[in-house]
């Protein structure tokens, strides 16, 4: 797939070229460190252009980038809510994320947790979600429409429209920890981690029993005997429609084929380090939403080593005969933490959070 003529202002590839063809120059261009020292990216998100990242960060602001010039916009505070899960919706200066207090309270508290719409044009709330009785876990948005998932640890799933404050549907279910929609926008996953089981709906039977259910449990006691039932960081389609990836803090990352839930690879990595952000339920860490992604062509899964660097698997290349796929290429730098990952749908740049923020583009001078 070839992808749009990638960011200006810092150095790249050339104008426009294939993944397949740069995938293996990704070089650190352009680092944003935090103006706190204690300040942990937590969650990365494009627009629908490529044109701009926002990110939330553990020091309760929201901060937007431009990709294209490459620097940093503004920096919004949120100290009063806090920030996390940080979403673009289909409307540039539009941004969904969830809070961590309420009302200036930790969620200690018994009251909901609010998932607010905020205007970043002027930092002003457009809308708030009041439905969940506990921390929410992950923020999916509609590929196709202003519809959206929020999970959350009281056990719900419930689905929005972003012109209503309330929800349209709810699910109640175990752990629905994370979730994703497919590309059609009319199939949503729902990964349970303490019951080891992708569960796929039909978006216009949403109240319905699921079509398919994918169970993990054997893969995990094969492949992350020492997390089974919890660990899983992140639920995604590839853009192809033909993959979904659940991701772990783990040992590695699970492949499975969309269709039929088949473990297509593990997608292996070796570290001695333990992960940087705790999995989405777990209150042992800071917050993330996993460190790792699909290209947007669906054929390469990048991601984080929970030490340096980052690791990219080849999902076209055939695994080992125990499923096992290890990494293609390694992308060096020696000095940021692949916490959590992002890769830009329209250009060529990807971006990878700690305590700072890093923007990869392709070496120039590496491409034929």
């Amino acid at each position: 797939m070839a992808v749009q003529p990638q960011a200006a202002g810092v150095a790249g590839g050339p104008a426009t070229a294939k993944i397949c063809d740069v995938i293996a120059t990704y070089r650190p261009t352009t680092m944003f460190r935090s103006p706190t020292t204690d300040s942990c990216v937590t969650s990365l998100d494009f627009d629908d252009t490529g044109e701009l990242l926002v990110a939330a960060c553990n020091d309760e602001t929201i901060q937007l980038y431009n990709c294209r010039e490459g620097k940093l916009n503004k920096v919004l505070p949120s100290k009063k809510y806090g920030a996390h899960l940080a979403r673009f919706t289909h409307h540039q200066q539009g941004v969904l994320y969830a809070s961590t207090k309420v009302d200036g309270m930790l969620l200690s508290s018994p009251q909901y947790d609010t998932i607010r719409y905020l205007s970043t044009h002027d930092n002003l709330f457009l809308r708030y979600f009041k439905g969940h009785t506990a921390p929410v876990t992950c923020l999916a948005i509609s590929p196709g429409s202003d519809e959206f998932l929020s999970g959350s640890v009281d056990n719900t799933v419930l689905l929005w429209s972003l012109n209503s404050a309330h929800p349209h549907g709810k699910l109640l279910l175990n752990s629905p920890y994370l979730a994703a929609f497919d590309p059609t926008a009319s199939v949503i996953a729902i990964a349970s981690p303490s019951t080891s089981t992708v569960l796929l709906y039909d978006l216009r039977n949403y109240d319905k029993a699921p079509f398919a259910t994918f169970d993990l449990l054997e893969l995990e006691q094969k492949f992350t005997p020492k997390s089974v039932g919890r660990d899983w960081t992140k639920v995604e389609f590839s853009n192809d429609g033909k993959s979904v990836l659940v991701a772990t803090n783990g040992t590695g990352h699970f492949l499975l084929d969309a269709f039929n839930g088949d473990m297509r690879a593990f997608c292996y990595r070796k570290s001695n380090a333990p992960p940087s952000r705790a999995a989405p339920g777990r209150q042992d860490g800071v917050p993330g939403q996993g460190d790792v992604c699909f290209t947007p062509d669906g054929r390469y899964v990048v991601g984080g080593t929970n030490e340096d660097n980052i690791y990219v698997w080849d999902t076209q290349k055939e695994p080992s005969p125990d499923h096992v796929l290890k990494p293609e290429h390694e992308l060096e730098f020696k000095g940021s933490r692949g916490a959590v990952v992002a890769f830009n749908p329209r250009h060529n740049l990807f971006a990878s959070g700690d305590k700072e923020v890093v923007f990869w583009l392709p070496d120039p001078h590496a491409v034929d």
